[in-house]
């Protein structure tokens, strides 16, 4: 038997990222973005609206970065979804993290989240289905304390994800199998 829920916004996990850009004056500015995924390889959608002071500000410069967000920063990265850029000028200095730009794009990296896409903005999209921002992702850069002989331990980035049915926050810690493998064990 199966009950019947409230639609809602979202499919959980929903990833946890962060989106930062500089604004005119060159300080920092950070969004929450649950609504983000890849659109193809090396290619980052995210579902903001224009409004989004973070939105101006990828369109103003033409970059951005997307970090993932982790579970030692839930505080800081859910305040950056609850305080409007466009409210409140100094909102990335009030949450005590640093900043460093980005190698290749002009756009932050925020240092104390473990997983950073820096981001070169292609296009916004507005229509019927959503609105959003197209970036083609142009180096990947992860803090040395996720990295195990040379390659990304994701369990050690301690990820975490939106529960849009009930607003919760969740660690996405552990490895449970092998993609495009453990199901060739089905297979005849």
């Amino acid at each position: 038997m199966r009950t019947k829920i409230n639609i809602t916004e979202g499919i959980f996990p929903m990833p946890v990222l962060m989106v930062a850009t500089y604004n005119e004056d060159g300080s920092v500015n950070v969004m929450n973005a649950a609504w983000g995924t890849m659109q193809e390889r090396g290619h980052v959608a995210l579902n903001l609206t224009e409004s989004h002071k973070t939105v101006q500000n990828i369109k103003a410069r033409g970059a951005f970065t997307v970090s993932i967000a982790d579970a030692d920063h839930l505080v800081e990265a859910d305040y950056f979804g609850v305080e409007s850029g466009n409210k409140v000028a100094d909102k990335f200095a009030r949450s005590g993290l640093t900043a460093s730009k980005a190698e290749n794009v002009d756009a932050p990296v925020i240092n104390e989240f473990p997983l950073c896409l820096e981001c070169e903005f292609v296009e916004y999209q507005h229509n019927d289905y959503g609105c959003g921002v197209i970036g083609k992702v142009v180096n990947v850069t992860a803090d040395e304390h996720v990295m195990v002989d040379g390659k990304l331990d994701m369990s050690l980035v301690n990820a975490i994800a939106f529960d849009p049915y009930t607003h919760g926050y969740y660690k996405v810690t552990e490895r449970v199998g092998e993609a495009f493998k453990d199901g060739l064990k089905l297979k005849k």
